[in-house]
This record gives C-alpha cells, sequence and structure tokens, in this order.
C-alpha cells in the first residue's frame, strides 16, 4: 500500500471522526419507531414496578416462639387472650408505597423517547435508577434498571446529535453506577455470561452500523451542497454572458445597420460606424475572455498568458466610456454623477455597471430614437442609480424581451442587499432605479 493511498484512507477517517463529532440535526422518528420505543418503555416499566411490588410485598411464616409455662392457678371463668401471635402465621415484611411504583416506572419510561431527545432520556434513566435502587436489599427490580440503563446509553451514543458533549455524559453516568454498584448492578449467573457478550456485541455492531449510515448521509449532504453551488455558479456566469453578449453584440448590429446605410452617400461615416463596431467586438471578446478565464482558472490554475488578455472587471468606473460607446452609435447619453464616489466590493461594483448597461441595452433594443439619462448618486451609506428614457420612436422595435435580464438584475443586487425597481414612467418611457448599500467605516 503506497503513502498516497494510506494518506488518502487516513485523511477519510478524519474527516469521518470530524463529521460525527460535529453537532448535526437528525430526522424525526417515524411512526412505527415511535411506537416500538413506547412498547419497550411500558414492558420495561411495568416488569421494573411489578418486582418491586412483589419484592415488597412478599410473605413469610413467623418463627416459632416459645412460651413459658406459668404456675398452676385456679382457670378463671373467663381466660384472657394470649399476648403472643400464633406460631406459623405468615407476616407482612416490607409494605411498597405508591411513591415507589412511581419510581420503579420512571427508570423505564423515558425510553419513549430515546430517539427523539437521546441525552435527556439517558440522564432521566440514569437518576431514576440511582435513586430507585438506594434501599437495603436488592431483587428483581435491579436487572430491569440496569436494562433500562444498557438501552438509553446505547440509545444516547447511536441517536444523539451532540457527539462530544454525548461522551462526555457516557463517561459520567457510567461513573456514577460503578461508584453505587452494589445498588445498581445484578448479581449474573455464570449462564447469563454469553448472553450478555453476545447482546454488548450485536448493540456494538449496531452502533458502527448507523455511524456509517450517518457518514453516508453527512457525505450526500455535502456532495448536494456542493452541486448546488456548482449550478448557482452556472446561473452567475448565464448572467454574465447574457449581459455581455447582449450588449455589445446589439450595439455592433446598430452600427453594422448604419454603415449599410451610409456606405455609399457617406463613406467616413460607414467607416466611423464599423470602427464602433471593431471595438465594441473587441470589448465583447475582453469581457468574455475573464469570465471563460475565471473557469479555466478554477480547474487548472491560473494561465499567465491568459490572464495577461484579460481586461479589469468593470464597475462604475467604466460607465463614462459605457456611456462613450453609446453615443458614437446615435443614442443620446446624458450622465450625471454627484456625491463623492465610495469604494465598493468587487461584487457590488460589478452589479452596479450591469445595471447601467442593461438598461442601455434594452433602450437601443426596445426604444429606437430614445435619449436616455443616466444619474449615479452616492449618498452616505448607498449608491442611487437612476437610468431613465423618453421612449422610442414610431418606428418597430426590436422583438419583445422575456425580462430574463432584469431577473437576473434583481437576483444580483440581492446578495448585497440591495433592490431594483423597473416599471414604465408616467410620462412615457422606462424607467430603471437601483439601491446599493455601501458600508460605512466608522472614525474613531
Amino acid at each position: 500500500m503506497g503513502r498516497g493511498v494510506r494518506a488518502e484512507i487516513v485523511e477519510q477517517w478524519r474527516t469521518g471522526a470530524a463529521a460525527l463529532l460535529r453537532s448535526s440535526p437528525l430526522p424525526r422518528p417515524s411512526r412505527w419507531m415511535w411506537t416500538a420505543d413506547a412498547i419497550l418503555a411500558f414492558v420495561l416499566a411495568a416488569c421494573t414496578a411489578g418486582a418491586a411490588y412483589s419484592r415488597g410485598g412478599t410473605t413469610a411464616p413467623a418463627p416459632p416462639v416459645l412460651v413459658p409455662t406459668p404456675p398452676l392457678l385456679p382457670v378463671p371463668d373467663k381466660v384472657p387472650a394470649a399476648p403472643f401471635p400464633p406460631v406459623g402465621v405468615a407476616q407482612h415484611l416490607e409494605t411498597v408505597q405508591p411513591w415507589q411504583l412511581a419510581l420503579a416506572a420512571l427508570t423505564a419510561l423515558p425510553l419513549v423517547v430515546r430517539r427523539r431527545f437521546p441525552l435527556s432520556s439517558f440522564w432521566a434513566v440514569i437518576v431514576a435508577s440511582l435513586l430507585f435502587n438506594q434501599r437495603p436489599g436488592g431483587g428483581d427490580p435491579t436487572l430491569y434498571t440496569f436494562l433500562s440503563c444498557v438501552v438509553a446509553a446505547y440509545s444516547a451514543a447511536v441517536y444523539s446529535p451532540h457527539r462530544a458533549r454525548t461522551l462526555i455524559g457516557l463517561v459520567a453516568g457510567a461513573g456514577l453506577l460503578a461508584a453505587y454498584h452494589e445498588e445498581n448492578f445484578p448479581s449474573f449467573t455464570p449462564g447469563l455470561v454469553p448472553f450478555l457478550v453476545l447482546l454488548g456485541v450485536g448493540l456494538g455492531a449496531n452502533a458502527v452500523h448507523t455511524w456509517k449510515q450517518r457518514l453516508r448521509v453527512l457525505r450526500e449532504e455535502h456532495e448536494a451542497a456542493t452541486r448546488l453551488a456548482v449550478d448557482r455558479e452556472r446561473s452567475r456566469i448565464a448572467r454574465e454572458l447574457h449581459d455581455i453578449v447582449t450588449h455589445n453584440v446589439s450595439v455592433m448590429v446598430i452600427q453594422a445597420g448604419a454603415a449599410r446605410k451610409v456606405m455609399d452617400t457617406a463613406p467616413e461615416r460607414a467607416r466611423g460606424a464599423l470602427l464602433a463596431v471593431e471595438a465594441g467586438g473587441r470589448t465583447a471578446m475582453a469581457e468574455l475572455r475573464h469570465v471563460m478565464g475565471l473557469l479555466t482558472m478554477a480547474d487548472d490554475g491560473p494561465d499567465p498568458a491568459a490572464e495577461a488578455d484579460l481586461a479589469p472587471q468593470p464597475g462604475l468606473g467604466q460607465v463614462p466610456a459605457l456611456t462613450d460607446r453609446m453615443r458614437e452609435t446615435g443614442v443620446p447619453v446624458e450622465l450625471t454623477v454627484t456625491g463623492t464616489p465610495a469604494l465598493l466590493p468587487a461584487g457590488a461594483d460589478l452589479a452596479a455597471y450591469r445595471v447601467v448597461q442593461e438598461a442601455l441595452t434594452n433602450t437601443v433594443k426596445h426604444a429606437v430614437g430614445a435619449r436616455v439619462r443616466i444619474a449615479i448618486d452616492h449618498v452616505p451609506g448607498a449608491v442611487h442609480i437612476e437610468v431613465s428614457d423618453t421612449g422610442g420612436t414610431g418606428e418597430a422595435p426590436a422583438g419583445r424581451g422575456g425580462g430574463h435580464g432584469l431577473i437576473g438584475l434583481r437576483e444580483r443586487l440581492a446578495v448585497y442587499g440591495g433592490t431594483l425597481q423597473a416599471g414604465e414612467r408616467p410620462t412615457g418611457g422606462f424607467r430603471v432605479r437601483a439601491v446599493i448599500p455601501v458600508a460605512v467605516e466608522e472614525t474613531a
């Protein structure tokens, strides 16, 4: 066996031990489990209470008493009653009190919830058994209380989600029983030793099997969480690709159409439009390389050659360049920035840029000829972004979108505690509003 295989096995055992020692919620017991535990608890409780009653209610013949013979005296007419009991009459040795029977039942009744509250059930059985067995003499009840303690300890070891706390509790409970072993441990005959050994082996094997099942469930939950994270990451990348491709390709299509119309009459204008198409294509390729680079770096490690081609992730600082490209396409755009810009996290900064980009893309696609106004207001604790247009002309707009871009933006902003509102303006046109919280640094 090589070192790598041994190291992998050791790591799996460490991971499994760490998972078993962590607190993990358990599924609720089924109706069949509740029924089985209730039957077990009531049977043990009835056996314990019955054995206690039988022990307390035993009868035995009274020992013979030698009565001295008095001297011969005249016999009176009425003979007084003898002050001594007759020989052989049964006497009641001990009377069982109702509270003793109730305490005997309590040594097993907590086992009803041994799967739902295993540690609490264990301590309830231990305390009740210690109190019940503090009496002179022994007998059958000790055997049943001992069995109840064994079942409670097994349940705590197998079903308790608090592994470290359970280990400490089991050691402490076993120490208390051992400290008063004369009262709490029954006397076993040699014939019971094989049965007890087999019982211990069976309980241990079942506990190992249950722990393996729990470890398997934990691994499946971890794999499910990993798959969910991968699916969310794919959705995020899909939104990124949507934003990049939709915006840049829409601008390129408009520029190419404009160049085609003026190619014969105004070659210079056509040349400028084609240059704008080229610039838009380069921008789209740079952002696509950035997104795809994230995927390749996650699998194969960073590629220095690819990193050299990646452009910085866009943010609010690139909004002026974005508006300049839109003006070159013939869309009148007005940009207003107020307040002192605050340092945004990279993800929030990218989300703010995508809000402006998506709103401009929708204007180009669905509101041809509209004027666009972009207002970015930096206020204490937040950034307010508003993109509005005046509505398109009578030309037929592009195909109606499905709203996936705005839905993606709303989900993206929600990650950073932001909000997004979009709808038609009362005076015509469309408006998009976004609010992104900004953490304010406290000064001493």
